[in-house]
């Protein structure tokens, strides 16, 4: 059974209940009675699960949460207002000035913004490599380095980082290995590849249209004996680790984070998030074979076509040996300039031009002129953001009407 066919059944009963609403429960309160001060007290200091306030926790956000984490084999979930919000809660909560991360291969432009600008004005300094430069990585792991931070498919530079490889060097060095698994929900396990740390945008496929912004770090469990948190490189968390044990990273993500930052989600915003998981599994399983067929038959008619499926990708191999169920809803045209990748999406009746990806809808975006317009020549070609570069995100749609909508606005 793969593994889309796996979560069809155990997501939607999760979603859910056998008795009463069947559809889940949506509470919108930013505060919760605790009856007397006995129990407010024990949820406090964490004795009573019971909500405490709605910026450290929703029961509906909650819900969400435990399904996340089942899905990803996690130990817990905490959900966020946003996709930047989770990556900003999973590395703030274990960083701090002085402290080092070490991050592979291509990166959205918001992450590489802010580990290259934001995180650099309170001291944390980012060494970037290329996903195939292991030898380089560590070397340049240092006392300070706390994490080491890849995206499970690069976005938009399409390569493909070796996670298990890269988790035994995370392991060898005792570093938390962080995994931004937004595009590849379901068809990776970052978990089972050896990370501790798995980030998603949910926004993007797994509620798949458009109504929800949200994300969400799962979180793998603190060992009972050895465990690398346990070093003396993340002293900062012993507190939590000796008063929580298995579930300290998650204290530490909303104590640290939720309750000081602020980047909570909320209610409703998790309510449309687990409708849209309903069906992630379904749409996947549609999209990924969608991609290839439009990847494969676009190449073979001519147009400049990057995705790991095609045989002259570098990374080719690699696809095949550890993306057996895809690499997520992303491909990408190189049109050559500008003016020509303007003229394609402009032609195309059937791309809506936008900044988000894994839509039920085809999307298009022209990088260089948006996301990364800000950013310098050099840092450009290290991301892979050619002048003539089209970001897709492939929808619900046939392949066959995909390809003859790209094929007719190709035409000028």
């Amino acid at each position: 059974m793969n593994r889309f066919e796996e979560f069809t059944t155990s997501i939607v009963q999760q979603i859910g209940k056998k008795e009463g609403p069947i559809s889940p429960v949506m509470i919108n309160s930013a505060s919760f009675g605790y009856g007397d001060s006995e129990t407010g007290e024990g949820i406090f200091e964490g004795s009573i699960k019971k909500p405490l306030y709605a910026r450290v926790g929703n029961p509906t956000s909650a819900q969400l949460e435990q399904i996340l984490a089942s899905m990803d084999g996690g130990v817990g979930a905490v959900s966020a207002s946003t996709g930047m919000g989770a990556i900003a809660m999973a590395t703030l909560s274990l960083l701090k000035s002085g402290d080092e991360i070490i991050s592979i291969g291509g990166l959205f432009g918001g992450t590489y913004a802010y580990f290259s600008e934001t995180l650099s004005r309170f001291g944390i300094v980012t060494k970037f490599f290329d996903v195939d430069e292991l030898e380089k990585v560590e070397e340049a792991i240092t006392p300070a380095t706390k994490i080491i931070f890849l995206e499970s498919v690069g976005n938009p530079n399409m390569r493909l980082p070796d996670i298990a490889k890269i988790a035994q060097i995370s392991n060898r060095h005792s570093i938390a290995l962080m995994v931004d698994n937004t595009t590849t929900p379901l068809s990776i396990a970052p978990l089972k590849f050896g990370a501790d740390i798995v980030v998603y945008s949910t926004t993007k496929i797994i509620t798949g249209n458009a109504s929800a912004l949200g994300g969400a770090v799962v979180y793998r469990a603190i060992a009972e004996g050895d465990d690398k948190f346990k070093s003396e490189r993340y002293r900062d968390i012993h507190p939590f680790i000796n008063k929580m044990g298995s579930i300290a990273l998650i204290a530490v993500a909303k104590k640290r984070a939720l309750r000081d930052l602020g980047m909570s989600s909320n209610g409703f915003g998790s309510y449309l998030t687990m409708l849209g998981l309903e069906t992630l599994p379904l749409r996947l399983d549609r999209i990924v074979t969608t991609v290839e067929t439009v990847a494969k038959t676009l190449y073979a008619k001519g147009f400049n076509v990057n995705h790991p499926c095609l045989e002259h990708h570098p990374h080719h191999k690699r696809y095949l040996d550890q993306f057996s169920n895809g690499c997520g809803t992303i491909l990408t045209l190189d049109m050559g300039s500008k003016e020509r990748a303007f003229e394609f999406l402009n032609r195309s009746k059937l791309i809506t031009i936008t900044a988000n990806i894994g839509d039920s809808r085809t999307l298009g975006l022209h990088m260089g002129s948006t996301i990364y317009r800000d950013f310098d020549d050099e840092t450009k070609v290290f991301l892979g953001i050619t002048p003539g570069l089209i970001r897709i995100s492939i929808g619900l749609e046939s392949a066959e009407a995909i390809i003859d909508d790209f094929i007719n606005a190709s035409k000028i």
